[in-house]
């Protein structure tokens, strides 16, 4: 088994920032907020946070946000619940989330709640239980889950569930690892896991292992991506049947996803690089207790040391 390339992953991530002009970054215009989000998270996960210029980044940051408090993929680009999550998320990582109108802010995401418990993702109302899941997220980093009707929304998520323990986009369709991670971290935040059949949900999870690669798919007959490390980790986690898998033969297969000559992780060997699957890889890692690699919250996506700031040090009566 290989080892983790971090310095070089470190210098890919900071080199991508750096090719504003390049096709490969007119083509993710519109997606720049969770580029960042996915990219700045890497950097620390790896210890390299201090590398980036905070005051740059968090004045882009708010340049994307409309009046409406929602926030845009960049500036001048519509709002989008997506993008405000991943604004929040940002801002979490540097403990500059007090720069926010919270309540404009929660205005927003609430706005977006349908009757049926239900979110849109932004004014033209696709619904989707990935929405569900950044709602409550965002709402809990910013203390204001009483701001929705957490009830309904936990209803509509539950409506979601399938015969075969998984989770879709919409009542009816169909499991997909990527929709189980969002119905089943939202209810872990709103404490309600107790609607999770986890045994019959963790032999769906499980099934996604790949018997020769190692690596995780994201529904059956599939190809194994290193994205699903987190999708699928990060739900066996927070049910507890993460043991179900075989941890070695996946890092083994994320390991060999790494551009060694400069850094970089692609969804499958060989394949060509992107910060998206950096980011997952490296999260996945995590998950998987990967030395040198700081531990990630399965729920939150946020390294665990920025959760306990933000919840158990807020609880902590002061001196």
């Amino acid at each position: 088994m290989g080892e983790l390339a971090a310095e070089k992953h470190v210098r890919y991530i900071l080199a991508v920032e750096k090719k504003k002009d390049s096709y490969e970054a007119q083509l993710m215009e519109h997606l720049r907020m969770n580029g960042a989000y996915w990219g700045l998270t890497t950097l620390d996960l790896l210890g390299k946070l201090g590398v980036v210029d905070e005051a740059e980044v968090v004045s882009w940051i708010m340049e994307c946000q409309h009046e409406s408090g929602g926030f845009g993929g960049n500036v001048g680009h519509d709002p989008h619940i997506l993008y405000t999550l991943s604004a929040v998320q940002v801002l979490a990582l540097f403990d500059k989330i007090y720069v926010l109108d919270v309540d404009k802010v929660a205005s927003y995401i609430a706005s977006l709640q349908n009757e049926d418990g239900s979110f849109s993702g932004d004014i033209w109302g696709e619904v989707d239980t990935r929405f569900s899941y950044i709602a409550i997220c965002a709402l809990s980093l910013l203390h204001q889950l009483d701001r929705i009707n957490v009830e309904k929304a936990v209803n509509y998520i539950v409506s979601c569930k399938n015969m075969d323990g998984g989770f879709g986009c919409t009542p009816g369709a169909e499991s997909h690892a990527g929709q189980i991670f969002c119905c089943v971290a939202a209810l872990a935040i709103t404490g309600s896991l107790h609607h999770v059949d986890r045994d019959r949900l963790g032999w769906w999870l499980c099934e996604r292992q790949d018997n020769k690669s190692g690596g995780l798919n994201g529904r059956p007959e599939k190809l194994p991506d290193v994205c699903y490390s987190w999708w699928v980790l990060s739900s066996l986690i927070i049910i507890d049947r993460v043991h179900w898998i075989d941890k070695n033969k996946l890092i083994k297969f994320i390991l060999d996803c790494q551009d060694l000559e400069k850094g970089g992780i692609s969804d499958r060997p060989d394949d060509a690089v992107d910060v998206f699957h950096t980011y997952f890889g490296i999260a996945g890692l995590s998950l998987l207790e990967y030395p040198g690699v700081k531990p990630i919250d399965p729920a939150y996506a946020l390294p665990v040391d920025l959760v306990d700031r933000i919840f158990v040090l807020r609880r902590q009566p002061k001196a």
